[in-house]
């Protein structure tokens, strides 16, 4: 069974992180993406850490269900090669800093003559224009940029700190294969394409703004001295390990107070004041979770309706008792690296099921396949070949 995007072919260009994880999230849901790489292939490649067999577990999540040809587009023929492609494809992505298309005479008004219903996606750090366009960017420079390093600062030093996970590309992966389905529904009401831009930049400043920005939300009443809402009164140390709470309903919260063993703290005067509930109230309530198992308080606090977890080491997550019920991690044999465990597509369709259809792929390894579809003989392949013109 096929997933919603079935018959959508993708032309994907993009490197490293953000590009490839949209890009995968295409072909979870039924895309046929078709990964075109330089010959010295994405850098990913590189078994960098967490590698069997010179396979990048980093590289086989985000470049699943991929077809891969190698093409060299510094050269006229390799162009000549992928315009033949784009002519018969729906979506192409790239994610090289502004220019390069251009540079490489392969720049959306260019290819749309070739093929007016593409939806040409670039995505890139903070956009095509401003002071910090020529400007490497990765995703620290964006969490930097976007005011996420300074959200994160520890309360005591006030020194910035980064978020410990590349948020910014995932965010933009999201925002970009949302992006491109939309032009695809766009597409279907007018009959063409269109260039779909999207940069970290908005991304982390559209995902930051309706909790953590809201002190600049009306001009001229900004709000200079915004206190940040710390997640850290969340983690409570248990007398075996950490769980987090976050009672958010006066409900919610009397249930904490019974589940401590604590009496209803809104009643008792100390705690009416905001420097006391910054103060007393947190060491008070860091005691009454230091009486109790992990195990037996969350048996409490379940009985009283409050939302808790376990605190899980990255170890623990595959174990987790709720990921294993969902079946959210998927076992499956890699041809080369043996046997492999990722996540599922997280949009389940009922109708028409994403999934992993395709391990990823060798570089190069679809090169023949794929050309073939093209209409390439054997022996003009072979010929691209021997000039370096693929691989």
């Amino acid at each position: 069974m096929a997933g919603p995007l079935d018959g959508v072919r993708v032309l994907d260009l993009t490197t490293i992180y953000s590009g490839p994880i949209a890009a995968s999230i295409l072909g979870d849901q039924g895309a046929d993406v078709i990964k075109v790489e330089a010959p010295d292939g994405d850098l990913m490649r590189s078994p960098m850490t967490f590698q069997r067999n010179g396979v990048s577990g980093a590289f086989a999540m985000m470049n699943r269900n991929k077809r891969s040809v190698v093409i060299n587009l510094r050269e006229d023929e390799g162009k000549a090669v992928l315009k033949r492609m784009v002519a018969e494809a729906d979506v192409l992505m790239e994610n090289y800093r502004p220019g390069v298309m251009e540079r490489l005479g392969l720049a959306y008004e260019t290819l749309r003559e070739v093929n007016p219903r593409l939806i040409f996606a670039s995505i890139n750090g903070v956009g095509h224009e401003g002071p910090y366009v020529n400007r490497r960017v990765y995703d620290a420079v964006i969490q930097a940029i976007s005011g996420i390093g300074s959200l994160q600062a520890d309360p005591a030093s006030e020194k910035p700190l980064l978020v410990n996970t590349l948020m910014c590309d995932k965010i933009t992966s999201m925002t970009a294969a949302q992006s491109i389905a939309a032009a695809l529904y766009a597409r279907e009401q007018t009959g063409l394409g269109q260039r779909v831009d999207v940069s970290m930049l908005d991304s982390a400043l559209f995902f930051m703004w309706p909790d953590s920005m809201l002190g600049y939300t009306f001009p001229g009443e900004e709000t200079t001295e915004t206190p940040r809402r710390t997640h850290e009164r969340m983690v409570r140390k248990t007398r075996d390990g950490y769980i987090c709470t976050m009672p958010v309903k006066r409900a919610e919260w009397e249930g904490v107070f019974r589940a401590l063993k604590l009496p209803n703290l809104f009643e008792d005067e100390r705690f009416q004041s905001q420097r006391a509930l910054d103060a007393d109230l947190q060491t008070l309530l860091n005691e009454a979770y230091a009486h109790f198992d992990t195990v037996e308080l969350g048996e409490r606090l379940d009985a009283e309706q409050v939302p808790w977890a376990h605190i899980n080491a990255r170890g623990e997550v595959i174990h987790d008792a709720q990921v294993k019920a969902m079946g959210a991690l998927l076992e499956f044999d890699h041809p080369i690296a043996g046997p492999m465990r990722q996540p599922r597509p997280p949009g389940r369709f009922h109708a028409t099921p994403a999934d992993i259809f395709r391990c990823s792929p060798e570089l190069g390894e679809q090169t023949r396949e794929v050309l073939a579809e093209y209409g390439y003989s054997s022996e003009e392949i072979t010929q691209m070949r021997a000039d370096g013109v693929v691989r």
